[in-house]
């Protein structure tokens, strides 16, 4: 080998040099040996072979490395990469190479966070040659995405936040949907529910079944519709979720999901007439879930959906919990601790710590009453009755403008 690398730096003539040390390359990796790979590395990056023809070289062995054994090919990659390091500005092209090829064998191997600190090694900021911002977002992106397989949200949000400066002025759709599906799921597994509820359903309504090169199919769109409304039966209960539950529950693709009877039950809607002074108004008569329902929902849930909050309890029971409340707050004018943590199925001092903090977070109108032990509940009537008498304020305000413009003789637009 090392005759072969002298007889080669010898060759005066760059072309007859260059095809000299690609047959040398091809033994090289035709035997899989570690040590000639090295060797090979090594003389690339010496003082022996000019800057051109190294950066030749390097690059098709960069491209070959497929070829070899896969713990031969980590070994080497690992190996020229460290070597190169020092040089690394004038080897940025190879660089990428290795790094592309490296994570595709790690993610071939289903080991996601490699693969993506691999790609998270490339510079996507150099200023020794042009990166046009599509490739940016590809690479952000698919870095985010990797990571997200092993629920990484930390390190999935730094480079969809990078992402996020590029996606806006970007054209291509198929990078633009992954972008959004990464973003939800960094919301999910943050527990940023509510968020993340609205971030699915907005990708389940996409009308377009080809994006590019991408075939959107239907199990994919019912997926994140499934996501959608897993994450808002999470979400904590206030008036944001019910209204999110109100439109999941009148979205008729809803009615096909496995875990639509607890969306049912949990946002039914009934109507009923309400005597004010004009029309009429509907709400969402939300009901009590017992254990046994939370348990079968529990069982669909995925591995971060069911962790262990601070104060012990799941995802789902803070959830289950807060609805509870909530409803509760519709059917009762007040209560007492003792009868609140009875009804839902907890210590009496838990039920009044959550009822302060729905309050205090405005997802629940009441106040507490700790010298009798005792919460009083407050409705909305009052402030629905203004709403109607507005609306119809409003419309007596457009009668008049119309009949002002009929005594004038103008046409009133229909």
């Amino acid at each position: 080998m090392e005759g072969a690398f002298a007889s080669a730096a010898a060759i005066g003539d760059q072309r007859q040099k260059i095809e000299q040390y690609k047959h040398i390359l091809s033994t090289v990796i035709a035997s899989n040996d570690i040590v000639q790979a090295r060797n090979f590395i090594d003389h690339m990056l010496s003082d022996d072979v000019p800057l051109v023809v190294s950066r030749q070289l390097l690059q098709t062995f960069a491209q070959e490395l497929g070829r070899l054994e896969p713990e031969a090919q980590k070994e080497i990659a690992h190996y020229t990469l460290t070597q190169i390091q020092p040089r690394v500005v004038s080897f940025e092209e190879q660089v990428l190479v290795i790094r592309e090829k490296l994570a595709e064998l790690y993610e071939s191997e289903e080991q996601w966070s490699q693969a993506a600190k691999m790609l998270s090694g490339i510079d996507l900021d150099s200023g020794m040659r042009v990166i046009d911002d599509t490739f940016r977002l590809s690479k952000c992106v698919q870095i985010a995405r990797l990571y997200l397989e092993d629920d990484d949200a930390v390190n999935a949000e730094a480079f969809i936040n990078k992402a996020s400066f590029l996606v806006s002025n970007s054209q291509h759709e198929v990078l633009n949907l992954q972008y959004k599906v990464c973003y939800a799921r960094i919301l999910d597994l943050k527990r940023k529910f509510l968020e993340a509820a609205l971030r699915y359903y907005d990708i389940s309504q996409i009308q377009k079944r080809q994006i590019g090169d991408e075939l959107i199919d239907e199990d994919a769109l019912e997926q994140a519709l499934a996501a959608a409304v897993t994450c808002t039966i999470l979400a904590a209960a206030g008036p944001q979720r019910s209204r999110v539950l109100a439109t999941l529950y009148k979205d008729e693709r809803c009615s096909k999901l496995k875990i639509y009877p607890i969306l049912q039950k949990l946002s039914r809607m009934h109507e009923y007439v309400v005597k004010l002074i004009h029309g009429g108004f509907q709400v969402y008569l939300e009901r009590i879930l017992r254990k046994p329902e939370i348990d079968a929902f529990s069982e669909e849930l995925k591995g971060h959906q069911k962790a262990l909050l601070p104060d012990n309890v799941t995802v789902l029971d803070r959830a289950m919990i807060e609805h509870n409340l909530l409803s509760a707050s519709k059917l009762y004018t007040n209560i007492s601790f003792e009868e609140l943590g009875t009804l839902l199925g907890i210590a009496p001092n838990k039920a009044e710590k959550i009822a302060s903090r729905m309050i205090y977070e405005d997802r629940m109108r009441g106040s507490i009453d700790q010298v009798e032990a005792v919460i009083h509940f407050e409705d909305d009537s009052e402030e629905l009755q203004q709403w109607d008498q507005q609306i119809v304020g409003l419309c007596q305000a457009l009668n008049d403008v119309l009949d002002s413009m009929a005594k004038k003789g103008l046409a009133i637009p229909v």
